[in-house]
């Protein structure tokens, strides 16, 4: 037989004595650190901890009875009652709200702030309660910001390094070797004897070689095209070179007059060339089809391969780092990414990245 030490309740004493219940619970509830937020069926808040109050400025007598929509922004409410109907019916009784995002609260003051939230649902004789927990996240949204700002204009300045040593390539080295290759073709002419000529014709093919290496490395660090022409020229080169290279067919659809600001452009053009340098390394693929187009306030593009495909929940292999750079890129300039395969079935690799000031990307 177990005996409760004096002054302690069990769950028969509980049962007995409601009263203390109730104490227990409401002292548990507000010594949490975070907020915890009950409403019923109809979404009117119901228990309402210390933490809660503290998150979002409201005292407790002001807000039970209250809908659950006074604490959030009202671009948000209705996504939040789609998201409490579609939770009610999974039978699922507790995950996480947002989809691995943030979701916003709105406190007193109308301040808009960014939370972490977890959702519980629970079938009583009064009908079903829904409870939230809720922690702020303000700083931890604001560091990842500024460490996602930091990251954008490491990648600004690299491009801009990789734009001045690929001008450099092109106008300094690819055209002195140029004129050196026409002066040794004079000497070549001029050579009486057949060992200076032979050698000088040896040297020519070299000059050649060397020639199609520096416009290669150049176009690789930044292709002219994309600074000069525009972004669909550019891809139309990325294309061709990724045909000539690897032998695997690639269609190319995006509007001609289409055009996109910095640091859009390069974004579009550096995921596109990632991608492809995936299918060429990993794939197998006989097909690539890319395509590029502007919607309402995003650019969407997509690239899609008839490859062996691969597992998208399998652990990332050693050293394979393209899809990763290729996230990265686009998180840099708040974009989504979404990749769709299945071994067997080729891949899919679908991005969003929202575009500023009227879709331009300005």
């Amino acid at each position: 037989m177990l005996f409760s030490p004096p002054g302690s309740l069990d769950a028969t004493s509980l049962q007995s004595h409601p009263g203390d219940a109730a104490a227990l619970l409401g002292g548990l509830l507000d010594s949490a650190m975070d907020g915890i937020i009950t409403v019923d069926h109809a979404q009117r808040i119901v228990l309402y901890n210390r933490a809660a109050e503290k998150l979002f400025g409201w005292p407790r007598d002001q807000v039970l009875g209250q809908s659950l929509d006074r604490l959030m922004p009202v671009r948000f409410q209705r996504g939040h009652a789609e998201h409490i109907r579609r939770f009610a019916t999974t039978g699922v009784t507790s995950r996480r709200m947002g989809d691995g995002t943030v979701i916003h609260g709105l406190r007193a003051s109308g301040e808009e702030f960014p939370m972490d939230a977890s959702i519980s649902q629970l079938n009583t004789a009064d009908g079903k309660l829904y409870t939230v927990i809720l922690r702020d996240v303000t700083e931890r949204v604001r560091a990842q910001e500024e460490r996602s700002a930091f990251a954008a204009a490491v990648n600004a300045v690299r491009e801009e390094e990789k734009t001045r040593v690929a001008r450099e390539l092109h106008d300094e080295l690819a055209q002195s070797l140029t004129a050196l290759k026409m002066d040794t073709m004079w000497l070549r002419d001029q050579a009486a004897g057949a060992p200076a000529h032979s050698k000088l014709t040896e040297m020519l093919a070299m000059l050649d070689h060397t020639i199609a290496a520096t416009r290669r490395i150049a176009s690789d660090l930044r292709p002219l095209l994309l600074d000069d022409l525009g972004l669909v020229p550019a891809m139309e080169w990325l294309v061709h070179s990724f045909v000539q290279r690897t032998a695997v067919a690639c269609e190319l659809s995006a509007d001609e007059a289409l055009e996109l600001h910095e640091p859009y452009a390069t974004a579009v053009f550096r995921i596109v060339q990632e991608a492809l340098a995936n299918v060429a390394k990993h794939a197998g693929a006989s097909e690539v089809n890319i395509t590029i187009e502007r919607l309402p306030g995003r650019v969407s593009l997509a690239v899609r391969d008839n490859g062996r495909g691969f597992a998208t929940g399998a652990p990332r292999q050693p050293h394979s780092l393209g899809l990763m750079g290729l996230r990265e890129r686009a998180v840099l300039l708040k974009g989504h990414v979404v990749i769709d395969s299945e071994p067997g079935c080729g891949t899919c690799v679908k991005v969003d990245i929202p575009l500023p000031d009227g879709g331009t990307g300005s």
